[in-house]
C-alpha cells in the first residue's frame, strides 16, 4: 500500500473511538486502466491454465515451456483457451476477493483507495498478482490493522471452496508430483484436504486439478502477504501491535529468508532482495491506543492462517 502526502481533515470519532478521514479531492478511478489490466491478466492466466489442463488430461506434470508456449496453433484454434478458464477464473476470483477485502475495509473508514490493479506477466501462474493503492494517510493503528487483515481473511475464506472441489477432482498418479520442470510444495492446508479426500496417498502421487492448483496459488499468495515484513499485510498487522519496533523485526525476518533460499527454494532469495530494497518502509503512526482484545484474537487467526498456508519450498526446480 502506498500513501502520498495528502492532508485530509479529520472527522469526529466513530463508534470505535477512532478518527475516520477522507481526502478532500479524491482522484478519479481510471476504470479503463483497471479493466485493461484485468482483461490482460485474464488472458495470461487462461493461457497458463490451458497448459495445466492439457497436462492434467494427459496424466503428467505441468511443463511450463511445453504446455504454455507449445500452443503454436492458438490463433487457428482459440477454443483451446477455454480449457484454461477453470484455472484463471478461480485464481482471479481469489486475488480479487483479497484486494476487495482491503478495498472495502478502507472505504469503511473513509480512506481514499484505488481499485485493484492486476499485473499480467509471462510467469508460471500468468500474473504477478494484484495490488491497491492507499492514497491518503492512515492515522490509527486499529484502522491499519483492519485494512491489513481484511485482505488475507477474505481471500482465504474464498479459496477454501475451490481447493476442496479441485482436490476432489484431482487424480492419483504414481510419483507425478516429482516430475516436470518444477516441483510444487504442499502447504499444510492443501495436505489436509488431500489426506481427507485421498487417505493414505502420498502427496507425491496426487496430480492436482487446475482448479486446485489455482487455489494453491491463492494459498501461496496468502502466506506471502502475511509474512510480518514491512509493507506486506503481515507487516501492517505487526505494526499495529509493536509500532516502530516492527522495522527491526522486518529486517530479521528478511534475513531469515536468505538461508531459506539457500536450503529450500531459490525464490526466497528473490523475495528477500525485493522486500529489503522496496518493501521495508513503513510510515510512522502516532497512536497510543492498543489494538484491543478482539484484534488480538484476529491476529492469532492470521498467524494460524500463515502456518496453514506456508511451505518452505513452494516452488523449486525439478532438477533439485
Amino acid at each position: 500500500m502506498s500513501s502520498p502526502p495528502l492532508s485530509p481533515p479529520l472527522l469526529p470519532p466513530n463508534d470505535d473511538g477512532l478518527n475516520s478521514f477522507y481526502a478532500v479531492e479524491r482522484p478519479k478511478h481510471r476504470y479503463w486502466l483497471h479493466g485493461l489490466l484485468l482483461l490482460a491478466t485474464l488472458f495470461t492466466t487462461t493461457l497458463v491454465g490451458a497448459g495445466m489442463a492439457r497436462s492434467f488430461a494427459e496424466n503428467r506434470s505441468f511443463d511450463f515451456l511445453g504446455d504454455v508456449f507449445g500452443y503454436t496453433n492458438l490463433w487457428q484454434r482459440p477454443s483451446l483457451l477455454a480449457d484454461g478458464l477453470p484455472f484463471s477464473v478461480t485464481l482471479m476470483a481469489v486475488l480479487l476477493m483479497h484486494e476487495f477485502g482491503h478495498f472495502f475495509a478502507a472505504r469503511y473508514y473513509h480512506v481514499d483507495v484505488s481499485l485493484p490493479y492486476f499485473l499480467p506477466a509471462p510467469t508460471l501462474i500468468g500474473t504477478f498478482g494484484a495490488f491497491i493503492r492507499i492514497r491518503s494517510p492512515i492515522y490509527s493503528k486499529r484502522i491499519l490493522f483492519d485494512i491489513g487483515i481484511a485482505g488475507p481473511l477474505a481471500g482465504f475464506g474464498l479459496l477454501l471452496w475451490p481447493l476442496l472441489v479441485g482436490v476432489a477432482l484431482s487424480k492419483i498418479s504414481s510419483g507425478v508430483a516429482l516430475h516436470g520442470d518444477v516441483i510444487f510444495g504442499t502447504p499444510l492446508i492443501v495436505r489436509a484436504f488431500e489426506a481427507a479426500i485421498f487417505p493414505g496417498i502420498s502427496p507425491n502421487d496426487i496430480l492436482l486439478h487446475p482448479v486446485a492448483r489455482a487455489a494453491w496459488v491463492g494459498v501461496l499468495a496468502t502466506a506471502l502477504n502475511l509474512l510480518p515484513i514491512g509493507q506486506l499485510d503481515g507487516g501492517h498487522i505487526l505494526y499495529a501491535f509493536l509500532g516502530d519496533r516492527t522495522k527491526l523485526l522486518s529486517r530479521v525476518f528478511v534475513a531469515v529468508l536468505v538461508p531459506m533460499g539457500i536450503f529450500f527454494a531459490y525464490s526466497w532469495l528473490v523475495w528477500a532482495a525485493l522486500l529489503y530494497f522496496f518493501g521495508m518502509r513503513h510510515p510512522m503512526i502516532v497512536d497510543p491506543n492498543p489494538p484491543g482484545r478482539a484484534r488480538t484474537r484476529l491476529a492469532l487467526v492470521a498467524l494460524a492462517i500463515l502456518i496453514l498456508c506456508f511451505t518452505p519450498a513452494p516452488i523449486r526446480s525439478g532438477g533439485l
